[in-house]
């Protein structure tokens, strides 16, 4: 009986009607920067920190900032915290059809260069890590290669995909640009505005097709494991989370990365004929990907070594997407890296 009526409890907490398995409310945060799409955070710590440089957190577009801080033991920015790190996250917020001229000009130029200034100016001029997940880390890159001058100690990049060659699930969308166009392809998201988070979240869930499709024979099967229902549920609520694409940027997406796959050739091109070279970059670079993430593969990360002068890769394979940033094996398989790489100066 004992264990029917915890089958019960569990089974009401995981549906639409309960209160979820465990209740995460996050990190305690302070807001230092408070406008839109800019919001600049910092992770609080009843302890100071013990490194010289601050950490900055950069998410992709599309994507809240609890991917850095999904859930106890699988939260990047408190293990940070707990290395000493002073860490920082920017938040773009959520993106409306009013949202629909951003591009990639809007965080290359402005938004992320911002948010690394003002980490520094905290603390007295400190260079910053940027730390960074798919196409956070994309943004990251062409920040440090159009503007080489700011006080960028570091990047790291967690499965931002470079070469989308080796990308089997965009292949697909790669064949039907080539065939109808990029005008056809990018038609209805122009008259969206973008891509609505609805559409984000079915998208993201269709690049795992077998774990939703398996989920909920896995969730009957685990019915009495309160830490793996936790898991699921907390990505449950990570992608239900997420926000939309802006129009343009998503068209610079289409165009200039998966289509033309300009990142692999070492220049991206924006408005006005600019040309931002990943040569230009001159911060240390380490790159991180999986062999079984699906969205950005390890051999389309482990390109950005071709790309991006001195940039190192390493493996952190087992792990999907999320799991890089988030998983419950991140921090042995992918956040040791990470911590080598900050620890190096």
């Amino acid at each position: 009986m004992a264990t029917l009526a915890a089958a019960a409890r569990n089974a009401w907490a995981i549906s639409p009607f309960g209160e979820g398995i465990e209740q995460y409310a996050g990190m305690p945060q302070h807001v230092l920067v408070d406008e839109p799409h800019r919001q600049l955070r910092r992770y609080l710590s009843s302890k100071p920190h013990t490194k010289a440089r601050p950490v900055l957190l950069v998410p992709p577009q599309a994507v809240s900032t609890n991917c850095y801080d999904l859930r106890p033991g699988q939260s990047l920015a408190a293990h940070l915290v707990s290395r000493g790190h002073a860490t920082y996250v920017v938040d773009y917020g959520d993106m409306t059809f009013a949202d629909r001229h951003m591009g990639f000009e809007a965080f290359i130029d402005d938004i992320i260069p911002a948010a690394i200034r003002r980490v520094s100016e905290e603390h007295d001029g400190a260079p910053v890590d940027v730390v960074a997940w798919s196409l956070g880390g994309t943004c990251s890159l062409l920040t440090a290669a159009a503007h080489p001058t700011l006080p960028i100690a570091s990047i790291t990049a967690f499965g931002t995909p470079i070469d989308y060659r080796l990308i089997p699930a965009v292949q697909i969308l790669r064949y039907l640009d080539n065939v109808l166009g990029s005008n056809v392809m990018t038609f209805g998201t122009g008259l969206m505005g973008g891509v609505p988070r609805q559409v984000t979240r079915l998208s993201f869930r269709a690049m795992a097709p077998i774990r939703e499709l398996k989920k909920p024979l896995f969730l009957a099967q685990n019915i009495l494991d309160r830490e793996t229902l936790a898991r699921t549920t907390a990505i449950d609520n990570f992608i239900n989370a997420m926000p939309g694409y802006p129009g343009r940027f998503y068209h610079q997406v289409h165009t200039r990365l998966l289509t033309r796959n300009e990142l692999a050739t070492g220049t991206v091109h924006l408005t006005h004929g600019r040309a931002v070279r990943l040569s230009s970059i001159r911060t240390r670079v380490l790159f991180i990907g999986s062999r079984t993430d699906a969205i950005g593969p390890g051999p389309a990360v482990e390109a950005g070594t071709r790309s991006v002068p001195g940039a190192r890769y390493v493996a952190a394979d087992g792990l999907s997407h999320l799991g890089l940033v988030a998983g419950p094996q991140a921090a042995q398989l992918a956040w040791t890296h990470l911590d080598a790489f900050l620890d190096e100066v």
